[in-house]
């Protein structure tokens, strides 16, 4: 008699079990990450403003993260312990929020450094009889560690600004001197007769000075071991077409090829290390085509990695190069106002990047004081921001439009091809098989998605960005 009266409350129960739900969330400039009650999924429909198709399945999805940078640590160590905890498992630990698993670092000094240094300055210190990573145990080690303690898995890659000064020619860090309006307290006191320029090698391109800084990696990679931090890609030069007032050093790709053909790769293959190439922050081909290309070079290159202007040479060098990696390696920094309209223009860099056959996308600047400051005169846009007046902290609009991607697609997804006349939007297969649409919509809208035999119907919010999670 019991079980009889049961009976029916276990039937309604299994039939909810069966409707399959669409998880949702969404955010617009006055509320983050709101979770929006579940849609029911339909049928598909005759009519749609977006068809999701999942029998085409695209390139693979490595992950997300962004890099650490000296000046992070000094704005995440302003925190008390439990709060910085916090902000570490937001952005690292599995399942949790970010869901960060690629992530950069500089190989010694940055534009976000606390100021200049390298591993070792010593002139004529060809055997790195003085390399020295002390610097780094001061804040970047901590920084690493922390996020480990959160994702043991994190894949870490590296590449410096600029090589010790006495590898170049101009015995500087940096390339050009600074502009007149910036105050006296950032510059560099570069000579203007020892500037360098675009198109040029600053290193110097002899066979000592290219072994000797091929054992500078080799020395870092295994004083890294050391500290417990495994690296897993080393890429030879920051933005080397870029002459900056920072620590920045020109080369040519035919330079680049040379050092990585002869010296950097067998280095690299040696520490079982991948070799990357970039970061290329020109819209120009032909630099990609003389390294992979190159009979020595180009089988040492397992990675490319584009930000800035870069993003308008991926269309070519993805067709050109189907099975090759491609990074998003930087996202644009932004003005350190944090504010809704970058947010929206780095949406459209994180479509165009994934459209174009990236396997990763980097954000910037984890965190950074109030103001986004670096050492060398601008300010700069964060993930999070830490008011140093309270010591608290605040996650920024881009944090949460990084989170609305990473939380939800897993490594191993594969983006998918859409199509209909909606195409603001992404969309990812997990190897669960649930499928993630990433939307954002500008005005208040009802939109008809198909997926495959299946539909939902979402009215959006106008400004808003809104992730859906089918699952099967």
């Amino acid at each position: 008699m019991i079980k009889f009266k049961l009976f029916p409350v276990f039937l309604i129960l299994l039939l909810v079990s069966c409707t399959t739900r669409v998880k949702w969330i969404s955010s617009t400039s006055n509320v983050s990450w709101v979770k929006e009650q579940p849609l029911t999924v339909n049928s598909s429909t005759a009519q749609y403003d977006v068809k999701i198709d999942t029998t085409q399945k695209l390139q693979s999805v490595e992950g997300f993260g962004a890099c650490f940078n000296e000046l992070g640590w000094v704005a995440l160590n302003r925190l008390m312990p439990a709060a910085r905890d916090s902000v570490f498992t937001e952005l690292f630990s599995p399942g949790v929020g970010a869901n960060f698993n690629v992530c950069r670092m500089p190989v010694g000094a940055n534009d976000f450094s606390r100021d200049w240094y390298s591993y070792n300055e010593t002139e004529g210190d060809f055997d790195m009889n003085n390399f020295s990573i002390d610097n780094d145990k001061e804040t970047l080690i901590p920084f690493i560690h922390e996020a480990l303690k959160k994702n043991p898995n994190l894949k870490i890659w590296a590449s410096p600004w600029s090589p010790p000064v006495w590898m170049k020619w101009n015995k500087h860090y940096a390339c050009r001197v600074p502009w007149e309006e910036l105050d006296e307290k950032f510059h560099n006191n570069l000579p203007y007769d020892r500037q360098g320029a675009e198109g040029t090698n600053m290193f110097i391109q002899e066979d000592e000075y290219f072994k000797a800084y091929a054992l500078y990696f080799t020395k870092f990679i295994e004083a890294y071991k050391n500290e417990d931090i495994n690296i897993a890609a080393i890429m030879p030069q920051n933005e080397f077409n870029s002459c900056q007032i920072f620590p920045s050093c020109t080369w040519t790709a035919g330079g680049l090829a040379k050092f990585i053909g002869n010296y950097l790769g067998p280095a690299m293959e040696n520490q079982h290390v991948e070799t990357m190439f970039g970061t290329m922050e020109r819209p120009t081909v032909a630099m990609v085509d003389t390294i992979l290309n190159d009979p020595k070079a180009g089988k040492y290159i397992q990675c490319i990695g584009f930000q800035w202007a870069g993003k308008k040479a991926i269309p070519e060098v993805h067709q050109k190069y189907p099975d090759m990696k491609l990074y998003q390696t930087e996202q644009e920094c932004g003005d350190g106002k944090n504010d809704w309209e970058y947010c929206l223009y780095a949406w459209s860099l994180m479509k165009h990047y994934f459209n174009n056959g990236v396997n990763a996308y980097m954000y910037w600047n984890m965190a950074l004081d109030e103001g986004g400051y670096s050492r060398w005169g601008w300010q700069q846009n964060s993930l999070v921001t830490v008011d140093t007046l309270t010591n608290t902290y605040r996650y920024n609009y881009e944090y949460y439009l990084m989170k609305h991607v990473s939380h939800f697609v897993k490594p191993g997804a594969h983006l998918l091809k859409t199509n209909g006349e909606f195409n603001d939007l992404l969309a990812f297969q997990n190897t669960d098989m649930s499928i993630v649409l990433i939307i954002y919509s500008d005005v208040v809208k009802q939109l008809n998605i198909n997926i495959g035999s299946k539909s939902i119907s979402p009215k959006l919010d106008a400004r808003s960005f809104n992730t859906f999670v089918i699952r099967e």
